[in-house]
């Protein structure tokens, strides 16, 4: 396969894993009570966190895993109940804030910068696997520079896509953002409920043999 063909497919698997399109609502609803700027800077800080988080599992994955005991089982289980208890508040409307001082808007945005949008919304079980995988079958520097790249690529996409829907929250206006945030509170505790029985599937068939 020529360069490109190779940039395409990883391009597609990590854009299909980390799913922009889809975590833009969950975007839209964690940062409606946000200011223009401060939504800007946590999609920045959330796309960095990714970005940092993926490429040292690419490199480093298989070691650290191997070091720690850890399972990508283990990482769906964990992500499973983070994401059930962030879809619950979403549904109960409990992540928007009525007020918030400017130091406490600022807390707010670091910490959902990081977890759950930078990690595991966008890096997750999947997105790390795929780094790890793909980074192994790399033969050559050439191909390990081709999977960073697409990494880098796919993560422009999600930042372009999440400066394009600060537009959309002053849209569709308090009621729809409410509206917007319990449904995808629902369709987030859905995701979950999937995470969790996929990362507990390998433990019950451990047991079961």
């Amino acid at each position: 396969m020529d360069q490109f063909t190779i940039i395409l497919l990883y391009f597609t698997s990590f854009f299909t894993l980390m799913n922009p399109i889809g975590t833009m609502p969950v975007f839209l609803t964690m940062t409606a009570d946000l200011t223009k700027k401060e939504r800007r800077a946590t999609a920045f800080k959330a796309v960095i966190t990714a970005g940092f988080v993926l490429i040292l599992f690419a490199f480093m994955g298989r070691y650290l895993f191997n070091f720690f005991g850890i399972s990508v089982a283990g990482l769906k289980v964990v992500g499973g109940f983070l994401f059930f208890f962030i879809g619950y508040d979403m549904l109960n409307a409990r992540i928007s804030r009525i007020k918030m001082t400017e130091k406490e808007a600022e807390a707010y945005a670091d910490d959902i910068a990081i977890t759950p949008l930078g990690i595991p919304m966008i890096a997750g079980p999947g997105a790390i696997t795929n780094a790890i995988v793909l980074m192994g079958e790399a033969t050559d520097y050439t191909s390990k520079a081709l999977v960073i790249f697409s990494i880098v690529l796919v993560l422009v996409v999600v930042l372009l896509v999440f400066m394009g829907a600060v537009g959309i929250t002053r849209f569709i206006g308090d009621k729809g953002n409410k509206i917007m945030m319990k449904l995808m509170g629902l369709i987030v505790m859905v995701i979950a409920v999937e995470f969790f029985f996929s990362g507990l599937k390998p433990y019950i068939q451990s047991i079961i043999n």
